[in-house]
C-alpha cells in the first residue's frame, strides 16, 4: 500500500509522497513513487503512482524510453497537459492489456501534475482505467493510495488560495494521521513543490523519521489535539448516564 496526495493552488502545485512498498509483514521495501519529467522553461511534470508496483514502473519506463527515443507523441513533445494525461492514461492500458489475462489484481492509478508554457497548471487525477478528471478550485487536491486517515485534516483546512506552506504543512499532517493508522504508509517522504509559471524543475526533497520540521510538527499536532480535545466542554448528563 502506498499514500500519495497533490494540491494545485493558485501560488502552486505540492506533491508529496511515501515509499513502502510491501508484500506482506516480511517483505518490506523502499521505491521511489514521485518521478520528475519536463524540459526547463517549457515544462514540469510531476507524475505519483499507487498500487501494483510491476505496473507503475513499467509506465514510468516506458514514458521515459519513449521520450528517450524520441517517439511520438511524447511527455516532452505533447502540447497541453490533458495531451499528457492522455497519454499517461493510454500508456498505463497499455501495460494493463499485458496482464489483461492474469487473474491478478495489477492494477495502478496516477496522478499528474504540472504545467506546458502557454496554459494554466494542471493536475489530473488518472484511474486505473486510463480515464482521469482535473482538479478544479472547488477541489483542489487528489489522493490515491491509502488516503482516508489523512483525509480529514484536508478538507478542513485546505483550500485553492492555501498559501504553499500551509499546503505543505497540511500535507506532512496528513501523512503523520496515515502513518499512525496504518503500517503499510512510512518515511522515507519524497515531496515537491513547483510554483506556478516558474517553469523551474524543482529540485525536490526526501524527509525520513529524523528530519528537525518533520518532528516538531508532528509533535506539536499531537500536543495541540490533546489540548484541545481536554479544553471540550463534557457532554451533558443524558449522553452517557
Amino acid at each position: 500500500m502506498t499514500y500519495c496526495v497533490a494540491m494545485r493552488l493558485q501560488e502552486g502545485i505540492v506533491f508529496v509522497s511515501d515509499s513502502r512498498t510491501n508484500a506482506g509483514v516480511d517483505h518490506i521495501a523502499v521505491f521511489r513513487k514521485l518521478h520528475l519529467f519536463g524540459v526547463e522553461g517549457d515544462r514540469v511534470l510531476v507524475l505519483q503512482s499507487a498500487g501494483n508496483l510491476a505496473t507503475s514502473q513499467a509506465i514510468i519506463t516506458l514514458l521515459r524510453q519513449r521520450i528517450q527515443q524520441q517517439e511520438e507523441p511524447n511527455l516532452h513533445t505533447v502540447k497541453t497537459m490533458y495531451e499528457a494525461a492522455d497519454l499517461v492514461g493510454h500508456t498505463l492500458r497499455e501495460v494493463m492489456d499485458k496482464y489483461k489475462e492474469q487473474n491478478m489484481d495489477f492494477s495502478c492509478s496516477l496522478l499528474l501534475g504540472g504545467q506546458i508554457l502557454g496554459e494554466e497548471p494542471k493536475l489530473y487525477n488518472i484511474y486505473p482505467q486510463g480515464n482521469f478528471i482535473a482538479a478544479t478550485q472547488d477541489t483542489p487536491y487528489f489522493q490515491i493510495g491509502e488516503s482516508k486517515y489523512g483525509k480529514p485534516i484536508l478538507d478542513r483546512a485546505l483550500n485553492y488560495f492555501s498559501p504553499i506552506e500551509k499546503a505543505l504543512r497540511c500535507a506532512l499532517i496528513s501523512f503523520d494521521s496515515t502513518i499512525r493508522s496504518n503500517l503499510s504508509v512510512a518515511t522515507p517522504l519524497d515531496l515537491m513543490v513547483y510554483n506556478n509559471h516558474s517553469f523551474k524543475l524543482p529540485q525536490g526533497k526526501r524527509l525520513y523519521d529524523d528530519d528537525p520540521y518533520f518532528q516538531a510538527i508532528r509533535s506539536q499536532w499531537s500536543e495541540g489535539l490533546q489540548k484541545v480535545l481536554a479544553q471540550l466542554p463534557p457532554p451533558p448528563a443524558e449522553y452517557w448516564l
